[in-house]
């Protein structure tokens, strides 16, 4: 399965979330550590869904990048 994930810059890190997975969340120092973190976070949650018997939601969102005048 494929899962779109958000990649936002801090002052001091990086967080990533994935849409159609609420609650699965990452923190990292760098975007590759935090890419690796929410990674293995979408493993352990989908993980977390099959031993309680809960669905796996379909992956739904997506991303586009537009480019506008600023």
């Amino acid at each position: 399965m494929k899962f779109a994930v958000i990649v936002e810059e801090g002052k001091d890190s990086f967080g990533a979330y994935v849409p159609d997975l609420p609650g699965c969340v990452a923190v990292g120092e760098s975007r590759a550590e935090v890419l690796e973190l929410i990674q293995e976070a979408v493993s352990l949650h989908l993980s977390s869904l099959k031993e309680r018997g809960a669905s796996i939601p379909s992956p739904s969102s997506s991303v586009e990048l537009i480019e506008v005048a600023a």
